[in-house]
């Protein structure tokens, strides 16, 4: 799936390899963080209305000097809002929020609400992706897909209804790799976005991290994004340092099969 920087969507629709991730920043540092990372080669920026960031995320995307048609921009459907009517209103409220016209990935945020985890809202899910897919038919999405989904949630969707999501946007990095999901996922030909691809930093002091990290001259945080790109996996890294953000992009190195084997034995990589 990934080519030339890019992974492909199974819709044809392009979307670049690393993504800037912009959850647990908050609106009145997006602006900033979102800036820096068009400045530094990012093209790929992640948000949701959610994060309540959105405003600042769509003014730095709005001020760029990079035109619109050049930024892919994924926003979700809060985990909470389950239906047609209330997932077109959330929709249309992101896409005020952006300032934008179109979205380029539109994701459902979580199969049930975060306050209720494990519930079952599948028919909701059914009428929120309904309503995504006609969103999509209209050209205000150029791609749809789900996060936080497992096997069961997406075939409930591809059972029920027309397209099969073309993202499934979960946490993935050292340690906590979700084989089967990954399998099922490619199977279906779905692109895996990892979130948290640092396991929001608790893995960059492990020991044995830090050593291979030495021996290929990167940093931890570098080998740990490198690693999600060697399993076929999208990382989207965040931070609101400008030497982190530039240095998280900075991947032209591969990590040898026989490391990417070793890394993906690791069980706990959260203890040292």
């Amino acid at each position: 799936m990934a080519s030339n920087r890019t992974f492909t969507f199974h819709n044809g629709v392009n979307i670049p390899d690393i993504g800037f991730g912009t959850w647990q920043i908050p609106n009145e540092e997006a602006y900033k963080a979102v800036t820096t990372a068009l400045e530094s080669c990012y093209t790929h920026i992640d948000t949701a209305l959610a994060y309540q960031n959105e405003e600042n995320v769509g003014k730095a995307i709005q001020d760029s000097p990079i035109s619109r048609e050049k930024i892919f921009i994924t926003s979700k459907l809060p985990a909470q809002i389950k239906g047609y009517d209330a997932t077109v209103e959330a929709f249309d409220e992101t896409i005020s929020n952006l300032g934008v016209d179109y979205l380029d990935l539109y994701l459902i945020h979580a199969p049930w609400p975060w306050d209720d985890i494990g519930r079952d809202c599948t028919e909701g899910n059914i009428e929120s992706w309904k309503a995504m897919e006609e969103l999509y038919k209209e050209g205000k999405i150029r791609a749809i897909g789900v996060s936080n989904f497992a096997e069961k949630d997406i075939q409930a969707l591809i059972d029920a209804c027309e397209i099969v999501p073309m993202a499934n946007q979960i946490p993935f990095y050292i340690g906590r790799d979700q084989n089967s999901l990954l399998q099922f996922c490619k199977q279906h030909n779905i692109v895996v976005e990892a979130y948290s691809p640092l396991a929001t930093g608790q893995i960059l002091d492990h020991s044995k991290i830090k050593e291979m990290a030495t021996s290929y001259g990167v940093t931890p945080a570098q080998l740990c994004i490198r690693y999600c790109l060697e399993r076929d996996t999208l990382p989207l890294p965040k931070s609101t340092n400008k030497e982190r953000i530039i240095e998280n992009s900075q991947l032209d190195f591969t990590i040898s099969s026989e490391d990417v084997q070793k890394l993906a034995t690791f069980e706990d990589v959260r203890a040292k």
